[in-house]
């Protein structure tokens, strides 16, 4: 059923997204406003195709090819001939609405429209097209070559034939999928955001320390990284997001973002694409 995919957004995840969708002989079309971004995002590729070949994931002999399968382009009506675009831009509700409204009109109207937002309404998004049946979350998790788990979400207007043709994509790209129902934060963010909101007020209220906290947690409960780490790691901006995402949606003051959090962010420590969060990079 997809043969050309569009991803919208050429940032971590949108790059790992087109890596994993060329690595499996699709032909993909990756969208950015920034020239500089989308060569660093094909840079990005090649070296992680490089580092697959070495660990013996993939033949050298395959990385060019991959890479052929790969379109860079600034120019959101290129994506008139895609079966299924994937959405990876910033989590931010109103960037998205306006995104689905103009790839509604661009799009060729049998084709999926699909968002790798890790907390947005799909419901909300799919309201603003014309084409809310076949809408869907398909939530990638970080590093996307690496993880195997791809969240799907229905919106309350997600029709079943969207619904099967994502799932067996899924498996097409030999990853597992996860059913979540349209909620705050899905799934995986509503129980790590928490846990990781909680991990900062026990630094905020001087429990213990950063590395102390994040130590307890993966030697006491086998995490491979702490919740402090992983913060810096997601960005903290996005996990502050993602917080006001769950506590607005829910109006629950278990969600209240930790004032640290929001200090942090305040400012500029965002993790470990600003340099500095919890610790220093």
């Amino acid at each position: 059923m997809f043969k050309t995919v569009g991803v919208l957004g050429a940032g971590q995840m949108g790059s790992g997204i087109a890596h994993v969708f060329a690595q499996h002989a699709y032909q993909v079309l990756v969208f950015d406003i920034s020239e500089a971004q989308l060569s660093k995002a094909l840079k990005s590729i090649e070296q992680n195709l490089e580092r697959q070949a070495k660990k013996g994931v993939i033949f050298d002999t395959s990385i060019q090819g991959i890479m052929a399968r790969i379109t860079a382009t600034k120019e959101l009506k290129d994506f008139a001939g895609c079966d299924l675009v994937i959405e990876a831009a910033t989590e931010n509700e109103a960037l998205k609405f306006d995104l689905f409204r103009k790839l509604d009109e661009v799009v060729k109207k049998e084709a999926i429209l699909a968002s790798n937002t890790s907390s947005i309404s799909i419901t909300r998004i799919a309201a603003v097209t014309k084409r809310p049946d076949q809408v869907i979350g398909m939530h990638f998790m970080n590093p996307v070559p690496v993880m195997q788990l791809v969240e799907v979400i229905r919106g309350i207007a997600t029709s079943d034939e969207t619904f099967e043709a994502i799932g067996h994509l899924v498996g097409l790209l030999n990853k597992q999928m996860a059913v979540s129902q349209d909620y705050p934060g899905f799934i995986v963010n509503r129980v790590l955001i928490p846990m990781i909101n909680e991990a900062v007020f026990a630094l905020y209220e001087g429990i213990a320390t950063a590395e102390d906290i994040d130590k307890g947690m993966k030697l006491g409960t086998n995490q491979p990284m702490g919740p402090l780490q992983l913060a810096d790691f997601i960005g903290l901006d996005t996990v502050l997001a993602i917080c006001n995402v769950l506590h607005d949606g829910f109006k629950d003051p278990k969600y209240r973002p930790c004032p640290l959090l929001v200090k942090m962010v305040d400012a500029g420590y965002l993790g470990k694409k600003s340099g500095k969060g919890f610790y220093n990079y």
